[in-house]
């Protein structure tokens, strides 16, 4: 516990730069005198950490400190370096460089647990390079111009401060501020064609948290699977919306966005799927239905 708290004050303390016993005992509900003794016990392990009698006095690091090693046990050591793997899925060049110089000054070696790829079949490039614009976009709150596929099936130009990158359902998503509709929108990285990081830069606003995400706003659609189509099932649900019946055939369950994407995803099991409510969904497959006979009919 003394460990975890002397880590804590010092990164307090390079945060803020100074801070009085009385806060810091107030911060990790201790006494100051217990505080005093950690100071004594960062001073004796090396950290540059010293007092300063008087009105703006208080507790400091000496300017030139960094964070060395003594400070750090094995444990959290090992657990920085794992940290710093899951954000070097990138391939950054400049986290690659930061993940060498921890491992080195921990003297422990780094290993490749994690391996995550953005970009798809075919295409080794544009993605991986569109998620690090974003991703500095994100950090540095600079504007992106991005060109569009909508929903709708236009194309379009939009100037956006991008404020967070998303992965769900196996994709994807920005949600960022759009300057032309004036609010926050979410855009999926693979329907994003082209996009330019711009100088301008921006300041964050807060926004609260979007409740559209939540799968209990959305209609409730159930559907049947033959047996076959189970390794589909699972990759689409989770266990706990599935329920397997007598003969094997399989019925999900889940709150879904009404919308194009809907009819989509539906279409996209083929006839391997029975829509069993809502019913207007089910009217509305069969027309889709309808249509592609007649296209193939001609």
């Amino acid at each position: 516990m003394q460990e975890s708290r002397l880590f804590q004050i010092v990164y307090h303390l390079l945060d803020k730069g100074q801070a009085t016993a009385p806060e810091l005992a107030a911060r990790f509900e201790v006494s100051v005198r217990t505080i005093y003794r950690d100071i004594d016990a960062l001073s004796a392990a090396g950290i540059p950490v010293y007092t300063e009698p008087g009105r703006n006095g208080g507790i400091r690091l000496m300017n030139d400190f960094v964070l060395d090693q003594v400070v750090l046990s094995g444990e959290e050591k090992k657990e920085i370096l794992a940290a710093l793997q899951s954000v070097n899925i990138t391939r950054s060049m400049g986290e690659s460089q930061t993940l060498q110089k921890l491992s080195a000054l921990f003297a422990l070696p780094s290993e490749n647990w994690l391996e995550v790829d953005f970009s798809r079949w075919g295409n080794q490039g544009f993605d991986k390079e569109k998620f690090e614009t974003l991703k500095s976009a994100v950090v540095h709150c600079r504007h992106v111009r991005i060109r569009y596929a909508g929903s709708d099936g236009g194309v379009g130009e939009r100037t956006v401060q991008p404020y967070r990158l998303v992965y769900r359902s196996k994709a994807w998503y920005l949600k960022a501020f759009c300057t032309k509709k004036q609010d926050m929108r979410t855009f999926k990285l693979n329907r994003i064609l082209e996009l330019t990081l711009l100088e301008e830069s921006f300041v964050r606003r807060s926004f609260p948290e979007e409740s559209a995400d939540d799968e209990e706003s959305y209609p409730l659609v159930t559907l049947r699977f033959p047996k076959e189509m189970a390794y589909r099932v699972y990759d689409e649900f989770d266990k706990s919306q599935i329920e397997r019946q007598e003969n094997g055939d399989l019925i999900a369950s889940a709150g879904m966005p009404e919308g194009a994407w809907l009819i989509s995803f539906l279409l996209s099991f083929g006839a391997q799927v029975e829509i069993l409510s809502p019913s207007y969904l089910r009217e509305e497959i069969a027309r889709q239905a309808e249509k592609i006979v007649e296209k193939y009919k001609t």
